[in-house]
């Protein structure tokens, strides 16, 4: 039984005229496809810049300790989401925990922390390096409306520990410290 020829549109393209002109185009999508997969493993990837890395001082276990040498809790900062980005998790041990996300917004040139806690506290910070240290800041809005302040200040020490200063604003708009802790490796 034959099949009867059908006639092509006018304007239409053999099949095999098509896969010989799109087959290089496919190719070319595929190499640059392959190509953005391998760079982003490579050296050059996105977040291996040195201003992606000026909070690595931060990276590790810690046991952290308030200021009169009291374990207050312990911390865990890693390098998540392709290196991106540094994930803290906090825990008192004693019913409170948080955890913060922190990244370096390269369009804006800042860095950026977003903490949430146990407590119900959604708290973005924002800054950068400042002579040596971590500087962030932002600002919360109490129950009342009240804005309060916030500046948190980390330290490399040269004994490989961090100090973490936390400063907030009372009513009158003075600061005054909410937190003064000490990181030492576990």
């Amino acid at each position: 039984m034959s099949v009867p020829n059908k006639a092509k549109p006018s304007g239409m393209a053999p099949l095999g005229v098509l896969v010989r002109y799109l087959k290089p185009f496919l190719v070319g999508i595929m190499t640059l496809a392959l190509s953005a997969a391998t760079s982003a493993e490579s050296p050059s990837a996105p977040c291996s810049a040195a201003e992606y890395r000026a909070f690595d001082f931060w990276i590790g276990e810690w046991n952290v300790h308030g200021p009169a040498g009291q374990l207050a809790g312990a911390n865990s900062i890693k390098r998540e989401i392709g290196g991106c980005v540094l994930h803290e998790r906090y825990d008192t041990g004693r019913g409170y925990s948080g955890e913060s996300f922190n990244i370096y917004d390269r369009s804006r040139k800042v860095w950026h922390q977003t903490w949430v806690d146990s407590s119900g506290l959604l708290l973005l910070l924002e800054g950068g390096m400042q002579e040596g240290k971590m500087v962030l800041e932002g600002q919360t809005a109490g129950p009342d409306g009240i804005m309060t302040r916030h500046r948190i200040t980390w330290t490399p020490n040269s004994d490989g520990s961090v100090r973490q200063l936390w400063e907030s604003t009372d009513a009158s708009g003075e600061w005054k410290v909410a937190f003064d802790g000490k990181y030492t490796r576990r």
